[in-house]
């Protein structure tokens, strides 16, 4: 008799960091986020998520804050997936060929990395004016698990995030999503992890950033019925959190929703 797919693939140990931004300091941040995750990470994990712009905050001054690939910022995070052996992803500010990037960086313990960048720039804070949208979807192997990474307003857009023809098992969104819209992250983090059958991971900042806009956490790890896993609302928090491949199967098979989904192209 074949093996089940699932007892193939391992439970992923995902550790997330609802982290407190110190605003357009790079150098403060990296060194926090290194001090906070040698008191934090005290078992093995396969995953480590900052959330976007980790080392600067949501910051629309490009020009000072951007750096070239293999920059500071890159070498902390090659460094850092080495140290503990697992794969470490973020956003930062990226300027290559004259452009600027608000690019979701996947660095693996080697050293190899993959890019995603941000697609859907937020208007309302003019992102799109200082900033160049990404127009190619990534998703990364990890362990047997297929991940899909997202960035922020990506989440308000679900036929950028549907899940069909090109399969995923998470949803990986890193944000800087303001209090003042919580309700909405609250809603749609559930929605999308039950529309596409798949778990889905929100990983947010708290505090207040320079433009005194206040951010209250609330990342939470969904599953594919809606479930959840995770759930943080306010202060800085180092978590570590397992989800289950059996699971996943499972929910698939009892209510196979996704082969039904309309085919469609996007321009």
């Amino acid at each position: 008799m074949e093996t089940p797919i699932y007892t193939q693939i391992e439970n992923l140990k995902v550790t997330v960091f609802q982290a407190y931004l110190f605003w357009e300091n790079i150098e403060k941040n990296l060194q926090n986020l290194t001090l906070r995750l040698s008191m934090g990470v005290r078992e093995k994990t396969d995953l480590i998520v900052l959330p976007e712009m980790f080392n600067s905050g949501f910051s629309m001054h490009a020009e000072a804050l951007a750096e070239e690939m293999g920059g500071f910022t890159m070498q902390w995070m090659q460094k850092t997936a080495y140290q503990y052996n697992c794969v470490v992803t973020g956003s930062l500010i990226v300027k290559e060929d004259g452009k600027f990037y608000n690019r979701m960086i996947w660095m693996e313990p080697d050293g190899e990395f993959k890019k995603y960048d941000k697609h859907h720039l937020f208007g309302m804070g003019e992102e799109d004016k200082n900033f160049t949208a990404g127009n190619e979807k990534l998703i990364v192997t990890l362990k047997g698990w297929k991940i899909r990474l997202a960035v922020c307003y990506d989440l308000r857009f679900p036929v950028w995030l549907r899940n069909k023809n090109e399969e995923y098992d998470v949803l990986l969104l890193i944000a800087s999503w303001p209090d003042k819209r919580s309700s909405h992250w609250k809603a749609l983090i559930p929605a999308r992890a039950i529309e596409n059958q798949s778990y889905v991971i929100g990983v947010n900042r708290v505090g207040h950033d320079g433009d005194q806009i206040y951010h209250s956490g609330h990342s939470m790890c969904i599953d594919p019925y809606g479930g959840t896993v995770y759930y943080k609302p306010e202060d800085e928090d180092l978590y570590t959190f397992s989800i289950n491949y059996e699971e996943l199967v499972k929910i698939r098979r009892q209510f196979p929703f996704l082969k039904d989904a309309d085919q469609f192209e996007i321009d």
